[in-house]
């Protein structure tokens, strides 16, 4: 009887887990402004250390949430005032494995430290624009580059 409980216990925390994922998902995503988002989280190896996510467009900032994660907080914060992207590539050797086809790559500038993040390529334009807006008749320098290979 002892195994019986146990392996109920399991199943319950388990089935406990996923749906803490669930409803964490539904919290961080209930206001819009979501977008599919890679970051890179380590560099040690050529084409590795992509983590799978989504933002959330809150204001000035771009809050980035693990895909998997059980934290109800962001695992990074963009500020647009300090954000700067320096060039834009498409996904290359291992990293045409671990995302998309469509997907193109920013390498970003923050205060704190240069970014890589991977969104589709229909997400680019909206968040160059979200980057680059300013007030009327203002002009914005945080995109640094605009010979951009086509994509």
């Amino acid at each position: 009887m002892e195994i019986v409980e146990g392996i109920g216990i399991g199943i319950a925390v388990i089935l406990g887990a996923i749906l803490f994922l669930f409803v964490r998902r539904a919290i961080v995503t209930r206001s819009g402004g979501i977008i599919r988002l890679s970051v890179r989280t380590s560099t040690m190896l050529d084409g590795r250390g992509w983590s799978p996510g989504f933002g959330r467009f809150l204001g000035d900032e771009l809050r980035w949430y693990r895909m998997f994660s059980f934290a109800v907080r962001p695992r990074r914060v963009l500020s647009r005032d300090g954000l700067t992207v320096e060039r834009r590539r498409l996904p290359e050797g291992q990293e045409r494995m671990s995302m998309p086809a469509d997907w193109i790559i920013l390498r970003c500038t923050s205060r704190h430290a240069p970014v890589e993040i991977a969104m589709a390529r229909s997400t680019v334009t909206g968040f160059l624009s979200w980057l680059e807006a300013a007030p009327p008749g203002a002009v914005s320098p945080r995109v640094a580059s605009q010979d951009w290979p086509a994509a």
